[in-house]
């Protein structure tokens, strides 16, 4: 790419007239408005922008004053900081000062206001993440962010480590990026730098750490990028659970994924990189703050019983009945991942997948049957409320469950008394 470049033709998203309006309202009486960041970087790529981040030599209070009188709804969400989100038919645009910072201690900046556009992208922690745009299209590139881009290179600006030691969660950010945009290996003195520096992750709350790795794990294909995050040291530094169970898995998950159209899932590439066992989950799910739902999915997933190598269909619905349908979709979509990458030179392993596939498709359409006694048939038959209506509901439900789910009401009613002599 050359040193002056548009991206007119190709940003569907810069002809916005909401934007194009903040744009214009920004840079009157000698002020000046770009849009910078991902939205320039992914455009170049030709990748999907969600975010649309502006910077403005407009000093917030300004911004705040220009928006609202241009008639946009405008929030200081982040004023502290700079950072004005000014809302325009729905569409959140934030809208940055330019700043440089004066002192950062690893984790936040205190920061100065300025109107230096080449000290504002210098401030930045990647090339490809410090490219600006003009309203009319045009990149303004005082980085060298083009030629990364072209190259798919991930960067950082300057010297490596005085961009970490700004913030340690560049560190995890670099390969996050490098995961969604990057080619071939990781610039060498970016990748000695974060692994020189990665004790400086102690430093980072667990929200930021898990919102970075989740992050990376939803990309296309994080596999390289897992690599290299393990050979550098901060992989176990941030999921030592991962250790001594091994990334190899990702690879064929990845593979799988794209042949059989299953969707990014983050949180079953993260279980492919842990051991299924409650008690490592439970501490993990502690130290990075998964949610609720995420850590009861995890610590599901390794507490569902894998199906035996040969069953049944009818024997597979029976267990499926008291099985978590998550949870055993889970453990047979990381069970047939292996046996597809086992069945390149093993017959066995190839018949394997095939039973596992059919087992998938067999969840994919089940629905649970529901059982036809209900609590209220105890009491009503003459049992007293109490742990034996519990036992013998129970004991109903399985003769029921072996049956196949055939035995009807009227004949599971007329097993209770046998059943309730026995509770």
């Amino acid at each position: 790419m050359s040193a002056t470049v548009s991206i007119a033709d190709n940003a569907s998203w810069l002809k916005d007239e909401s934007l194009q309006r903040l744009l214009a309202v920004l840079a009157t009486d000698g002020e000046g408005a770009r849009v910078v960041g991902g939205a320039v970087r992914n455009t170049l790529l030709g990748q999907k922008i969600s975010d649309i981040d502006i910077a403005t030599t407009c000093l917030p209070e300004e911004t705040l004053r220009r928006a609202i009188g241009a008639g946009f709804k405008a929030v200081p969400t982040g004023i502290d900081h700079g950072t004005i989100t000014v809302i325009a038919h729905g569409r959140p645009f934030e809208v940055t000062t330019l700043r440089a910072d004066i002192e950062t201690d690893g984790r936040h900046a205190e920061v100065a206001y300025g109107r230096d556009w080449q000290v504002d992208a210098n401030r930045r922690d990647f090339t490809m993440n410090a490219l600006y745009v003009e309203a009319d299209g045009t990149i303004v590139d005082l980085v060298g962010g083009l030629a990364d881009v072209e190259t798919r290179t991930l960067r950082f600006i300057g010297d490596p480590e005085q961009r970490i030691r700004e913030d340690y969660l560049r560190i995890l950010r670099f390969f996050r990026f490098f995961a969604w945009y990057g080619k071939g290996r990781p610039e060498s003195e970016g990748l000695k730098a974060c692994a020189r520096l990665k004790d400086g992750l102690t430093r980072l709350s667990a929200e930021r750490i898990w919102s970075e790795l989740k992050r990376l794990l939803s990309a296309p294909d994080p596999s390289r990028a897992l690599l290299w995050m393990r050979q550098a040291g901060v992989l176990t530094a941030v999921l030592p659970e991962s250790e001594k169970w091994g990334i190899d898995t990702i690879h064929s998950l990845v593979k799988t994924e794209q042949d059989l159209h299953w969707e990014v899932d983050s949180l079953l590439r993260l279980a492919s990189m842990i051991p299924p066992q409650s008690g490592r989950i439970a501490e993990m799910a502690s130290r990075l703050k998964l949610s609720n739902n995420e850590r009861a999915r995890l610590e599901t997933w390794a507490e569902t019983a894998m199906p035996q190598p040969e069953i049944s269909e009818s024997g597979f619905a029976k267990q499926l009945y008291r099985s978590d349908q998550q949870g055993m979709r889970d453990r047979l979509s990381l069970a047939l991942v292996s046996a597809r990458a086992e069945a390149i030179n093993d017959n066995a392993a190839m018949m394997r997948a095939g039973h596992l596939s059919k087992l998938l498709e067999y969840l994919d359409s089940y629905e649970r049957p529901k059982f036809p006694v209900c609590g209220g048939d105890l009491l009503a038959a003459g049992l007293e409320k109490g742990p034996e209506i519990g036992k013998v509901q129970r004991a109903l439900e399985d003769d029921w469950i072996n049956s196949g789910f055939t035995l009807e009401r009227d004949t599971l009613l007329a097993k209770i008394p046998e059943y309730a002599g026995k509770a």
